[in-house]
Formats: C-alpha cells, structure tokens, sequence
C-alpha cells in the first residue's frame, strides 16, 4: 500500500540534497534523520500514557521486536495499539485510506482510479458487518486497542514521521472498526482470480474466445478450460466493454500497491514420529511483495491471560501466525475463488441504468459516494450495482473530462460477486485460535474462520494438524475461472459448500503437512476450492524435503531458505522426452551457424544444470534467459508489442496462478501459438525452442558480457525494498516525483543480489517474460521446535519501524537474507538475554 506525497517537504529536501552532496547519502540521512528525531518514541524512561489501568513494560530485542509485558489483558491490548503506532503508524494510515477508497485526500487526483475501484468494491460494507458479528467481548478488545492507537497519535500529533508530517495530511483518530476495515483489505488483497479474470478479457479482445483457453491453463494434470472459455463464445466482446481498460489498469495499480493478487506462501508441520526429538515442529513462511516495511510486524505478549509470539498486522488487534506456550499456528492462501466477474448486458433508459436478468431489463441499485480530493473539489458519483454485485465499470471508464467518468451507457457491465459476510463469526475465531491449546482445540476455533480463504496449519508438542477456512461458492454452472453471462441465471451461485467438506487432516501416516498454495485435494474433490492453484513445484519440493529423514529446527531453517527448482527438471525431462528430442536435434541444426552454437550451448548446459537458482550461479543466468526468451518467442508474436494491454495481462497472469509459459514450455505441443505470425513458414514447438535456446545466450551475453565465469543469476536477479512513499510517487506531480526521487536512496534499500524464482521454496517472484526485478519474497519466517527449551525463532524482511530516522527501520534486511533468525524466548532467564533491561515503562496518566 502507498502513503502521503511529501510535497511541502520536497523544495527543503532537494536544498539538503544539494547542500550534503559533497558529504554523500551519509551525510544527508544523518541530516534528515535529525530533522525527524522527535517522531521516534523512546526506548526507556518512564512514561505517562492516559487509558492504561496499571504499568506497562515494553522491552526490544537486538532488532527493535518488541516485548510487552503487563499485568491485565487490557493494558496488554491497548500497548499492542501504542506500539503500532509507535513503529508503523504511516502503513496503518495508508492502508486505512486505501480501503476506504480515499487516497486522494492525501495524494490529489493521480490515485483517483483507485479510490474509485475500491469504493465500487465497497470493503466498508463488508467490516461492517464483521464488525457487527463479532462478539461483545471482541468489541471490547477492539475498541481498547484503539484506544492505544489514539493514545500514540494524541501525544505525537505534533511529532509524526517525515512522510505524514510533511504531506499537509492529519490523520483521524482510529476506530475500533478500523481495525476490521484493514482485515478486510488484507483479505481484499488474496483474491487472485479477480485479476485473473479481468485480465482473461483483455486476453480475449486480443486472440478471441476460441484461442482463450490455452492462455489459461488451470493445472498440469487438468484439461485446458475450453468449456468455461465457451461461456464467451459469440460475445461481442471487442470495443463493447466501457471502461474495461481504466478497469484493468486499475486493478494492476491496486496490485502494484500490494494490495491485491497476493498470491503465495509456504507452511508445513512435522509430526514427532519424523522429528529428530520426538516432538513436532512447524514452519511457515508469508509470501508477500517486496516492500518497505514489511507487512507482517513481529511482537511477543506477556500478560496474565495471554501469551504469545508472532506476526501481527499494524492496525489489527491479533496475532495472526505465532507461538503461544502450547500451540504453533501459521497460514497460506487456499487460492480459493469466492469471486466471480459477470458480463450484464446493460442500457440506459432516461436517467435509469437497466441491466437484463432472465429475459427482463431491472433497474440497477445506485449508490452515491463523494469523492474529496486533494488540491481539487469534491466530486460525487454514481456506482450501479446488480443482483451480483456493483459494476466496477460503473465508477471506472473513459472521461469527459479529466475527472469524471462518462456514465456507463450500453453494452456490458462488469459486476463483481464476493462472497458475503452475513453471519461471520471470524473475528473472534482468529482470536480463540491464538489462545488455543492444542491441535484439538485449534481446530475448533479455526472451522469458525469463514471470511478468509486460508490452509492453517498447526502444532503442539504431539500433534500436527491441516483445516481449510474460507465460505466457497456452488456453482451451478461453470467453474468460474473465466467472466460468465450474468443475464443467463445458469451461472448463479446456488449457496455455499458446506463446511463440513472443507478440507483438513490430522496426524496423517506419512509424518507431515504442508501447504505451498497448490491443489491440496485430488481432482474432482466434492467441492470446489478453486482453479486458480499456483505452480506445483514448491508444494513438491515440501514433500522431497519433509518426507526425507528426521527434522529438527537446522533442517526446517534450510528448507525455507532452499533455491532449488524442481521445474528445472521438468524441463530437462521435456528436452528429453521420445517425442522432442530428435525434432529439437533437428530443427537446433537448422539455425544459422552462429546462431546453431549458440543454442547447443544453451541446450547442452541447462540439461546439467543441477536446478539450484543461487544468486552465484551462471546456469541459473542461463536457464532464466531461456524461460524469458521462450515466453517472449511463444507469445510476443501475437500479444504484443510488449507495452500492449494484452501482453501485460498474460505477465502479470504469471504472476497469480499456474501460468501459459509453464504449460506451453511443459507440453501443448499442438498449440496454435506455437506459430510465429511475423514469418512466412509455420513454425512447430522445437523450432520455436531452439530458438528459444540461442535467444537465451544472445540475452545472457547482452547483459552480462561474453565470459561465462562472469554470469551470475543475482546479477540480473534483484532485491530491491521500495518505501510506500516511493510507491505513490508515479501518481503525483512530476515536481513531487522529483522531489522523491532525489531522497530515494534515503527511503528505499538495495539492490540486492536475489537467487530463488517463483517455483522455489525461498520465493524470490519476478515478471516471467518482463524483466527480473524480485517481487514476491518471504515477508517473514517462523520456526517452532517443541524439541528445544525455546521453540520459537522467526525473522521479518525489512524493519520493525516504518521510520527512516529509526535505527530499526532497515536492519532486519542482512538477517534475512542471511537467515540469521532471533530466538522469541518464553523462560524468564532466556527473556532477560534476549531483550535485556532496557525498557519503556508506560504508567497510567492523570
């Protein structure tokens, strides 16, 4: 998610620029972080906090994690609130606007799109009614945590950090309701197969219905869709959908944020009979974008009715993956599609908007919202919304002028159904989970979790155990993969698949558990989860690993930090196979000479590759140049150029799920886009992959010089952690831009060298077919070893704080790019090692 623009700041932070240009980037941090010294809160002292009932210790490891200690439940609730705010109160703030479709308030009028996108999905009715659901006593909890929020933002109003300071913006007090408000666009962001199907249409204006099908595989194993693509078929599809390119874009600048088609994550649990102590352990490990900071902030709790360890969300009240004494829980995403896009027909009758349901034209709903923006006037708009949902090209489309939308007229809408949240109970299911005891016990808090698609797993000392969470529609026609006619009621959803077929299991023979966002239950399983399962190589990899020898928290530490691929082998097995290897021969020794060499090169070193992507690796150079160039020589041709719409929605598809480049490059030998369109001859699979092979040499070669000793995959492969504020920085003034980039190097880290793909166990995501840049990455790690006197030991990927001018606002990157874990102890000698004496002592205030 992005924050504020600096643009008051902006005139004095190129002066100091300019003026500390002779000292370097050291000099001008050391004079912007003076600047902003008085936004970090303490580490120790004494400290008068009004709404606490007795005194409160905060206490912070070597890494700033915080350690709060407290003699009631309440006062614990409320310094969880004071320090999130402390460490990241600007993320807690951007993420609040962005789901409540507000951005523009503080940014101005170039994140419009997006506010308008997310008020047309409405997240705001949906935590709401969560809200409204939870318990009295969860209320309870809520409302004193935002007391501690307020508490940190009445103190510091004057005293914000460099990037709310600086933006003219003064952040609302929190409410309890906000908290559910986060959650809700946590959750907002899983839904993967919203993009997907958004992009399926761009796809399809470019190639047509018929072609759809191979660019959306739904597994190795399963068919191509070609009955779901059928749904499109006689559609006029070209031209007739208003506002499907602002829709799009959109919804890619919503993900570029980070906040939607967040799609990975690895957990598994080791059962005692496979542990080298006889006790269980747990892994897991958060997939998220690389970003600055990090999502997931780590804190422990100490209080009389409540312990525990773990990550957190800035701004939600929970500790949602962790270690409470007894219990390890953590989580990844299902992939469950509980959303459908719906083509309505639509027309304009006087100043009513009609859509057809059944053979009858009904008036849409209309919703008023009003849009402030900053630097600009209010604007008030119309959103429509059909029996499925709001027509999200409603609010988005072309403009009349730059503003404002042309009211949606004729030809089809786009409706978006979600999965209600009627009678939700989630809330206080993720809170009873984190107070469970034993895998029993979290299995009956977790099956409660029904607003989240997730696959938990746990452990206690005996016991290893799996439950999907989640509320999955039924289909009554269809699989939902693609956009389906919302004027035939074929396609309706008919109800929701009962909780009892939700997948789980307990203690199973083979010893583990594990989960990597891949299909868990066989093909044709008594409900439907989804079809937009990500790869299979990483849940793979999960059982080669899990299920060889005894595990203690050494080898689940290796395994989360593994780079082996096991699609390489696949590859290789491709090359080999009775049916490609003497055509590849063939068509490899009908390329011109130097082109010839340079493909029985390429050909001759990825079948020795040994599949592990380390960012030292020449091979691993070489094999991603040929998965870039093979992508590009398959596709381009008919999707381009690469800046096309088309082009860009089958990169970023690549990204969500199991994608057309690996499938094309695995089998599909009779696809039609094996046919290079630019050339008179009708190409086939291994003229295309030999191709491939040179192509893939000329790249290396390209940018990384003519000597192979010197190719190394973490030269093209990067990390780079990018603040929220240089995020937003494309949406504002070219001045602001300017502004921010002369302090990029004082907000944003790297680059990094990366090894790791998006098929390996240490995920390191880029765009296949685009560039190498790291996206996607482990936002952080946890282990718990029931073996050891502490079970728990986890790592986040960038800092505790969200505050340039902290010390502990970067110094977590090197621990976790070198795996250098810290212990999150609950024995009191181990706790006085860990987070040592120094403390913050909050009393109660008059």
């Amino acid at each position: 998610m992005a924050s504020p623009a600096l643009t008051r700041f902006l005139p004095r932070c190129v002066a100091a620029a300019a003026l500390f240009g002779a000292l370097g980037l050291t000099g001008c941090q050391s004079w912007l972080n003076s600047q902003y010294a008085d936004s970090l809160p303490p580490t120790s002292g004494i400290q008068p906090v009004k709404g606490l009932a007795q005194s409160v210790s905060i206490r912070r490891n070597e890494l700033g994690m915080p350690l709060i200690e407290t003699s009631t439940f309440h006062d614990a609730l409320f310094s969880l609130g004071y320090v999130h705010a402390s460490d990241r109160i600007s993320q807690m703030v951007g993420m609040r606007l962005m789901a409540e479709g507000r951005l523009a308030e503080m940014v101005g009028p170039g994140v419009l799109e997006i506010d308008r996108f997310m008020r047309t999905v409405n997240l705001r009715q949906n935590a709401e009614t969560l809200y409204k659901n939870a318990s009295p006593r969860l209320k309870q909890f809520f409302e004193v945590y935002a007391r501690g929020v307020n508490a940190y933002l009445y103190r510091y109003r004057d005293k914000l950090p460099m990037d709310l300071a600086e933006s003219g913006y003064r952040p609302a007090y929190w409410k309890p309701e906000d908290s559910v408000l986060v959650f809700c666009l946590m959750n907002f962001g899983l839904a993967v197969n919203l993009q997907e199907e958004i992009a399926s249409l761009v796809l399809a204006q470019k190639v047509g219905a018929d072609k759809l099908a191979w660019l959306t595989p739904t597994y190795p194993d399963e068919p191509l869709p070609f009955a779901e693509a059928d749904k499109l078929k006689g559609l006029a599809l070209s031209g007739q959908i208003q506002g499907l390119s602002a829709v799009n874009a959109a919804a890619s600048q919503i993900a570029d944020l980070d906040m939607l088609g967040v799609a990975a994550s690895n957990n598994w649990a080791i059962a005692p009979q496979k542990s080298r102590s006889g006790k269980s352990l747990l892994a897991n490990d958060t997939h998220l974008p690389l970003s600055m900071p990090s999502a997931w902030n780590f804190v422990q709790i100490r209080a009389p009715r409540f312990q525990a360890a773990g990550v957190t969300v800035a701004g939600v009240p929970a500790v949602v993956a962790g270690y409470n004494g007894k219990l390890a829980w953590g989580m990844t995403m299902v992939m469950g599609d509980n959303q459908d896009l719906f083509l309505e027909q639509v027309k304009r009758q006087g100043n009513r908007l009609y859509y057809l349901a059944d053979g009858k034209w009904l008036p849409a709903r209309e919703r008023q919202e009003t849009f402030f923006v900053k630097g600009g006037r209010p604007l008030r708009e119309t959103i429509y919304e059909t029996r499925h949902g709001p027509l999200l090209n409603s609010a988005l489309g072309e403009r009349k002028h730059m503003l404002q939308p042309l009211q949606l007229s004729s030809g089809y809408g786009l409706a978006l159904q979600s999965a209600p949240v009627n009678d939700d109970k989630t809330l206080d299911a993720f809170f009873n989970l984190s107070r469970a005891q034993s895998v029993d016990a979290a299995f009956e808090a977790s099956r409660e979790i029904r607003a989240i698609a997730l696959n938990m797993v746990f452990a206690d000392a005996q016991h290893i155990g799996w439950q999907v969470t989640g509320r999955y529609p039924n289909r009554r026609d269809g699989i939902g993969l693609l956009p389906s006619p919302g004027w035939d009621g074929r396609y309706d959803w008919d109800g929701f698949a009962d909780a009892m077929l939700h997948p789980y299991d307990q203690d199973p023979q083979q010893g583990w558990l594990g989960t990597a966002n891949n299909r868990t239950v066989p093909k044709g399983y008594g409900m439907q989860l989804s079809n937009s399962w990500y790869y299979p190589e990483r849940g793979e990899r999960i059982a080669q690993l899990a299920g060889n020898g005894k595990h203690d928290a050494r080898s689940m530490m290796a395994m989360q930090m593994d780079q082996t691929s096991p699609f390489v082998a696949k590859l290789q097995a491709m090359f080999e196979a009775p049916g490609m290897a003497q055509p590849l021969q063939k068509a490899i020794d009908a390329l011109p000479a130097t082109e010839r060499a340079k493909a029985r090169e390429a050909y001759d070193r990825l079948r020795a590759f040994d599949g592990r992507l380390a960012a030292t690796s020449a091979d691993a150079a070489l094999y991603a140049a040929f998965l870039h160039e093979s992508a590009r020589q398959i596709f381009l041709d008919e999707l381009g150029p690469d800046n096309s719409p088309a082009w860009q929605a089958l990169v970023e598809t690549a990204n969500l799920s199991y994608s057309a480049q690996a499938d094309h490059l695995l089998g599909r030998e009779d696809s039609p886009f094996w046919d290079d369109l630019s050339t008179p001859q009708k190409e086939d699979k291994p003229a295309i992959l030999a191709r491939s092979l040179a192509a893939a040499v000329s790249f290396a070669e390209s940018k990384l010089g003519s000597d192979r000793k010197a190719w190394q995959w973490g030269k093209l492969h990067t990390y780079s952690w990018t603040t929220e504020t240089t995020q937003m920085a494309p949406y504002m003034s070219a001045s602001d831009r300017a502004g921010i980039n002369t302090i990029k190097d004082y907000l944003d880290r790297g680059p990094y060298a990366a090894g790791g793909d998006h098929s390996t166990l240490n995920v390191s995501a880029y765009h296949w077919g685009q560039d190498f840049d790291t996206w996607l990455i482990p936002a952080m790690r946890i282990v718990v070893d029931f073996g050891q006197a502490e079970p728990m030991q986890g790592i986040n990927s960038s800092g505790q704080s969200g505050n340039p001018a902290s010390p502990h606002y970067a110094d977590g990157i090197q621990p976790w790019l070198k795996g250098q874990y810290q212990s999150f102890p609950f024995q009191s000698q181990n706790i006085d090692r860990v987070y040592g004496s120094k403390r913050l002592t909050l009393i109660p205030g008059k």
